[in-house]
């Protein structure tokens, strides 16, 4: 418990500060600019998208609902609503889990792997265009293995 009272009084540095914050604006700006994006687009936000993504990349096109919601990193209730949506345009199905039958599956549905494909091109744009092409030069196997600490729990 000091530990981590001492971590928390000890201020940053002016490099962890302006990281920090710069951080911040990304995680803000990103979902934001690619549901701008992907919604003017091809009608979807990236919470379906990615949704339909995981759902496409999982063994039988299946994932419990939790599984899915760890995925995407929404809350279970956030992704119960956007399976809802999805679940109205035909694009995906819950089902009684095959593992126990106590839970949900979701499942992506034929249509599901179609608007999935239409949608990619314009994902796969938006992501060059407002991460890839901006850097150059920057070890991405590094950022990916600080960010994946980041979004770890513990």
């Amino acid at each position: 418990m000091e530990d981590e009272v001492t971590t928390v009084e000890r201020p940053l540095t002016q490099v962890q500060q302006d990281f920090a914050r710069a951080l911040a604006r990304a995680v803000l700006f990103v979902p934001r600019a690619f549901d701008a994006d992907l919604g003017r687009h091809v009608g979807m936000s990236t919470s379906e998208y990615f949704a339909l993504m995981h759902l496409s990349e999982a063994a039988g096109h299946r994932l419990r609902m939790g599984e899915l919601a760890r995925c995407t990193g929404l809350s279970l209730s956030a992704t119960t609503r956007v399976v809802g949506l999805l679940e109205r345009e035909g694009l995906v199905e819950r089902e009684r889990s095959v593992l126990d039958g106590r839970g949900q599956d979701a499942v992506l549905t034929p249509g599901g792997r179609a608007r999935l494909e239409q949608a990619r091109p314009r994902q796969l744009a938006t992501m060059r265009k407002r991460i890839f092409d901006r850097l150059d030069g920057v070890d991405l196997e590094q950022c990916t293995a600080a960010l994946t600490r980041i979004s770890q729990d513990g």
